[in-house]
């Protein structure tokens, strides 16, 4: 869907950099440029950075831009993540869940910009409105907006690996979304 559609809300980024003298410039400045909506689902995906390192190279431009190269849930080994999703209203499946159940390994922040979103584990639910921040520590999670207007989040991924004692515990039949290419976000 193209960044002009005007039911989609899409962020402004601004990134900054150094010329060759040092000295520091912006980048960019613009909407971010990957955007995807799943109309079906009712999910809007604003990719704005990621890292595929460790610490994280910090260099005085960007050869490539990051968002078009991995667009999967959790960021790369060893890397960070950071996007907004949107969450529109009317689109709750039979279990009354926006998303599928899934889990990755992966510690990631979610900040509710506006509206409120169900976060549903495996026994329990909370709902979170405007300000509320959730870390989500690698659990089986899914997401659902029951309420009538958009519930618009920022999360913020980091690679992350289950510890041998955690692994041990978790069902065999995990939902685990893999580092790998063709996913559709966080949802």
């Amino acid at each position: 869907m193209s960044n002009q559609d005007p039911q989609l809300n899409v962020p402004r980024r601004v990134v900054t950099g150094h010329d060759a003298n040092g000295k520091s410039v912006f980048l960019s400045d613009g909407l971010v440029p990957v955007v995807r909506h799943l109309p079906g689902e009712g999910v809007g995906f604003y990719e704005i950075w990621n890292t595929a390192a460790m610490p994280a190279p910090v260099s005085a431009t960007e050869a490539v831009e990051p968002t078009q190269l991995d667009l999967t849930v959790p960021p790369s080994a060893n890397g960070t993540k950071i996007r907004i999703n949107e969450f529109f209203p009317g689109h709750l499946d039979h279990r009354n869940l926006q998303s599928p159940i899934h889990r990755t390994e992966s510690i990631d922040y979610g900040i509710v910009l506006e509206g409120e979103v169900v976060l549903v584990l495996d026994d329990s639910e909370v709902t979170l409105k405007a300000g509320d921040v959730v870390v989500q520590r690698g659990t089986d999670h899914a997401w659902a907006n029951r309420s009538d207007k958009i519930a618009r989040m920022a999360f913020i991924l980091v690679d992350g690996q289950f510890t041998d004692g955690l692994r041990a515990t978790l069902p065999q039949d995990m939902h685990v979304t893999r580092k790998g290419p063709d996913d559709n976000g966080d949802r």
